[in-house]
């Protein structure tokens, strides 16, 4: 019998949709990541893009892509991406979140998210991989997500990939949309870099206290289901893991496309 190769957990930042057709640092980092990790047999990714107010579950077999987004070329709404899903282990992903006493539910027509099949494209682009979408809780804490991550955490030792995706630092308000390769701004570079200092000391208690210790933590993330993935990615990684920045790039100033992964 084959034992499974323990997976990395990842947070990915997934930008704009855009980030599935242009070639950019962060397009490229996809491009070469899928071939640097041990083969998954599925897939199991957070998306900041799927909110809910409990956690939820994708458990569709066939899960449709979803175009959730307006005003972008025509060309990226012709994108699919037919990975299939996997309903057996969503159920079991649901009872593993109800058994840790979370108040999940399977939603079973759900598809995928572009913050779900923009990375994965470029990651695995031949779609042959099974998808488990799982929701993040847009007014939900940092330390809930962390305990969605947890009851997930085993399945690092079964052959899946527990992916969290969001935005390290995401202002859509704030984006110098007409300069693609604009500087970051200050109060952007002072919230990524606390960030990465407690990622690498693993001060959990003050990364999931991040809204209040983080400076400029409301400007970084007007709203927090972007980062929240993060913390899903944390906890899925087991206690005390390592971290590791596998990459760093920004786009438009402040969106910051920053990934880590958590072993």
């Amino acid at each position: 019998m084959d034992i499974p190769t323990r997976l990395p957990t990842l947070f990915l930042s997934h930008g704009s949709p855009m980030l599935a057709l242009e070639d950019s640092p962060a397009g490229r980092f996809l491009d070469q990541l899928g071939q640097q990790l041990p083969w998954p047999r599925a897939i199991v990714i957070a998306s900041a893009h799927f909110m809910t107010d409990r956690p939820m579950v994708g458990g569709h077999d066939r899960p449709h892509t979803v175009h959730d987004f307006g005003g972008f070329p025509q060309p990226l709404y012709q994108i699919q991406y037919p990975a299939p899903g996997h309903a057996r282990l969503a159920e079991q992903i649901t009872q593993r979140l109800i058994d840790a006493g979370l108040n999940a539910k399977l939603r079973d027509n759900h598809g995928l998210d572009h913050g779900v099949w923009v990375p994965l494209r470029r990651m695995y682009p031949q779609a042959d991989i099974p998808v488990v979408p799982v929701s993040v809780m847009p007014h939900g804490t940092a330390a809930q997500h962390y305990a969605v991550g947890q009851a997930l955490a085993a399945l690092r030792d079964e052959g899946v990939l527990v992916i969290g995706s969001g935005g390290f630092v995401h202002n859509l308000g704030d984006l110098d949309w007409q300069h693609r390769d604009a500087p970051m701004p200050a109060w952007a570079a002072e919230f990524s870099e606390w960030m990465h200092r407690k990622l690498a000391a693993r001060d959990h208690a003050a990364l999931l206290d991040w809204q209040a210790q983080a400076p400029n933590s409301r400007h970084a993330h007007p709203t927090v289901e972007h980062l929240m993935p993060l913390f899903v990615a944390m906890g899925a990684a087991g206690e005390a893991p390592g971290v590791r920045t596998i990459h760093r790039s920004h786009e438009m100033g402040s969106l910051a496309l920053d990934a880590f992964a958590f072993d």
